[in-house]
């Protein structure tokens, strides 16, 4: 019965937008912070978290920080971009609601990367209202461009799947 109100009703639609635009709007002013101010290198945050991986006060867990030495830290100017532009990128999908799960799923690995690498800030906020987005699943965009661009996806993929399947009927 909950499940259905979340995932079906339109009072809770609306509820869905509301949050979806409000984390939209954290992620998208994060990113275009970085991303504007010219400044932002993760190499810092990186081996801010790696630090903090050994040791008796250990904050961050040491597999995390082995992960982060091991491979975030050599790449570190490709996960500087990437946080940049995927803070934005998912705060753009957010806000106008296309894309809602992809982006919402991409958004909590961001929320739970920074999470593991120590920092609280409002990312567990955060988490929480994105595990509501995606259990609402269609109806986390149901008042965005997913209601237009959904269905016209699902019918052109389904148009070339029934077209493919002709040419295999006629083929044999």
């Amino acid at each position: 019965m909950i499940m259905n109100f979340i995932r079906n009703s339109k009072v809770a639609a609306g509820i869905w937008t509301f949050l979806r635009i409000y984390i939209g709007y954290q992620w998208m002013t994060a990113g275009y912070g970085k991303i504007t101010g010219g400044q932002f290198d993760a190499s810092g945050f990186i081996q801010g978290a790696i630090a903090n991986s050994t040791g008796e006060g250990a904050t961050v867990q040491a597999w995390w920080g082995t992960f982060l030495e091991a491979v975030a830290l050599p790449q570190a100017e490709l996960f500087t971009y990437a946080v940049m532009w995927g803070e934005l990128l998912v705060g753009i999908a957010l806000i106008l609601g296309i894309f809602t799960n992809f982006a919402a799923l991409m958004g909590i690995t961001m929320n739970f990367a920074f999470l593991f690498s120590g920092t609280v800030s409002t990312n567990a906020q955060m988490v929480v209202i994105t595990v509501f987005l995606l259990a609402a699943g269609y109806n986390a965009g149901r008042y965005g461009l997913d209601r237009w661009i959904l269905p016209y996806l699902k019918q052109t993929i389904q148009s070339k799947k029934h077209k493919v399947d002709k040419e295999v009927a006629v083929a044999s």
